[in-house]
């Protein structure tokens, strides 16, 4: 019986120095575990400050200070776990395998949101803006950094992938201070050119929404059958629609009024 305690002593003396050891470790683990967190989460915040100082989106500064969180933090960890003993190599080519197959299978969603990084980082356009892309148009309500919300004319609402604005051209009409605006009639060969340029710079004479430099301007163009009149001007952006429309209208009306014989109507703006 004495033996084995003294056997079990010298284990135990054996085993001391090693427990010790390891004591150490993992206290020092722990030091830097807790000194390292701290050091990430300045960092991140120090980052943010930064990046709001250059004005970067939000929601796209959001992102990117958790993305840079996460990554210093799976860091720290997999430093403190090789400190106190635990192999981490096989772990981290896990993670790297796992990571390529979700990027393979998610591929479509990960151009999207790398057109939603870029789209939030160099502002093509921004919420309120009227935009024609992928051959939708509308006023931009939010951008997510999957895909951009626009509403239209008719007010619905269209989802567009970011990866296709990204990749594609964008019109945005709310980037200029002024657009020129056309509303194009048909009238008869024998019709008075002349008076019909009068009458329909008439009707913009004293419209506030109207620029007057550079100032409305009537052109005509010659077709087999008939002469194509159109009425230009220049107007604010948030202005087109209502001008084009309202014009579309009092053209008609003022030229049927004096006698013109007129064909079908189109309208457009540029």
């Amino acid at each position: 019986m004495e033996k084995q305690v003294h056997s079990i002593l010298e284990q135990v003396d054996g085993l001391l120095p090693l427990a010790l050891g390891y004591a150490g470790q993992f206290c020092l683990a722990l030091v830097v575990l807790f000194v390292g967190w701290k050091l990430v989460n300045a960092v991140t915040s120090a980052t943010g400050r930064m990046m709001e100082a250059s004005h970067i989106e939000p929601t796209l500064r959001g992102f990117l200070l958790s993305v840079i969180g996460l990554f210093l933090k799976a860091l720290l960890l997999i430093s403190v776990a090789s400190m106190v003993g635990i192999a981490t190599t096989s772990f981290v080519a896990v993670l790297g395998a796992a990571g390529l197959a979700v990027g393979m299978a998610l591929q479509g969603s990960l151009a999207n949101f790398a057109g939603g990084v870029l789209i939030l980082l160099f502002r093509p356009f921004k919420v309120g803006d009227s935009i024609t892309a992928g051959g939708s148009s509308g006023t931009v309500t939010s951008i997510e950094m999957f895909r951009t919300v626009l509403l239209d004319a008719n007010n619905e609402i269209i989802f567009v992938p970011n990866g296709t604005l990204s990749n594609n051209i964008v019109i945005n009409s709310s980037e200029s201070e002024r657009l020129l605006a056309s509303v194009s009639l048909l009238m008869d060969y024998n019709d008075d050119i002349d008076k019909a340029r009068a009458l329909l710079l008439g009707l913009t004479e004293n419209d506030a929404q109207v620029l007057k430099d550079p100032g409305p301007s009537v052109s005509f163009l010659p077709k087999p059958a008939n002469i194509q009149v159109t009425l230009g001007f220049w107007c604010a952006p948030g202005a087109v629609s209502g001008l084009v429309a309202k014009y579309s209208e009092s053209s008609i009306k003022v030229l049927q009024k004096e006698g013109y014989r007129l064909g079908v109507t189109a309208r457009s703006a540029a």
